[in-house]
């Protein structure tokens, strides 16, 4: 395998994975909130490709049987009209997008709703109680996305050359991680941003200030929700299709959890460090399987070497380097930088 395709494989991962751990850095790492059901918002995104989308083409194309059965010929001939005018890709794209990002922001505020009356720890087993569900539902009845059998995809890109086709990928992935990241850090170090830290430290306290957290909450995973569907929306079209056991807890639930604390609570930057550092050993794992089973004389498969690492990461993480890889800073506005440099100037002076 050449290392072009291994530093693409890590590109590519690195910017969905950054997407999903951005969005729960929002809901856990800034406002506390343990969504143990994130791979329910990629699940969303991914429903709406194989779900939605691929009933309305085929409609439009005239496509008869099942969903499992007319996607595939919905793909054959979206194909080939994509590959005679990328327009179509491209809308189809953005279209699923937005389509994504409105269900999942509904969805995740619907999602929210039990959390008014539990504490953290049962908050967090109901959300992924709900998750669970959901997932379920998907992967075993055939009928919404295929099931375990899943749905073919057009491909968006049909009209980009097979060996370039995962290029394009990296670069549409890894520009919409970089738009998330710019808004995200722009739309926290604001006086909402540190409304959520502080819905985080003390609930009490921001309702004695009078502010409602029922509804701070139910905005926040709307957020955060809206913008894992993105990822589910990204990741399907990549993989030109869809299976509902490729949406998983284990992938899209604990992984992303485990790049936030590895990272850093309430700090994007720091997350996006825990994001590449989990990928990079990730995919070298997957890499180079056989040679480490080799090498370490292994009585097992190195998929469960992975998850074995990784449980050990998440235990040294939080009994060593709670704080993770860079420690969390105030946040500080644009009123507050103002002022802050003003001083430094009067003291320079």
């Amino acid at each position: 395998m050449s290392y072009e395709y291994i530093l693409m494989n890590i590109a590519l991962w690195f910017g969905l994975y950054l997407i999903v751990a951005l969005s729960l850095n929002v809901e856990y790492g800034y406002a506390g909130i343990p969504n143990f059901g994130r791979a329910l918002a990629v699940l969303v995104g991914a429903f709406v490709v194989g779900g939605i989308v691929n009933r309305v083409l085929i409609t439009l194309l005239n496509v008869n049987g099942d969903i499992v059965k007319a996607s595939g010929e919905v793909k054959s001939l979206a194909n080939i009209m994509i590959a005679h005018n990328p327009a179509y890709g491209i809308t189809l794209l953005i279209i699923s997008i937005i389509i994504a990002a409105i269900l999942g922001a509904i969805i995740g505020a619907l999602f929210i709703l039990p959390s008014a009356k539990l504490s953290e720890d049962y908050l967090a087993i109901t959300l992924l109680a709900i998750s669970e569900v959901a997932f379920m539902v998907c992967n075993y009845e055939t009928k919404l996305i295929g099931g375990y059998y899943g749905v073919s995809v057009p491909d968006i890109l049909a009209f980009v050359p097979g060996e370039k086709r995962m290029l394009a990928f990296v670069i549409i992935i890894s520009v919409t991680a970089f738009l998330i990241f710019l808004i995200l850090n722009r739309m926290l170090a604001t006086p909402f941003g540190r409304l959520l830290k502080a819905m985080r430290e003390n609930e009490e306290l921001v309702k004695a200030y009078g502010k409602d957290v029922m509804q701070t909450r139910i905005k926040v995973v709307a957020l955060g929700s809206a913008i894992a569907s993105i990822a589910g929306v990204l990741f399907s079209f990549y993989s030109v299709n869809v299976i509902a056991s490729s949406f998983n807890r284990v992938e899209w639930t604990f992984y992303p959890f485990l790049m936030v604390l590895l990272g850093g609570l309430g700090n994007n930057l720091g997350v996006t460090l825990g994001v590449l550092s989990f990928v990079v050993v990730k995919v070298l794992l997957i890499t180079y399987k056989y040679e480490i089973k080799s090498i370490l004389h292994l009585p097992f498969e190195t998929t469960w070497l992975e998850y074995i690492l990784f449980g050990i990461i998440m235990l040294l993480i939080l009994i060593y380097k709670p704080d993770g890889l860079i420690k969390e800073k105030p946040i500080q506005t644009e009123p507050i930088a103002k002022k802050k440099r003003e001083i430094e100037s009067y003291s320079g002076k």
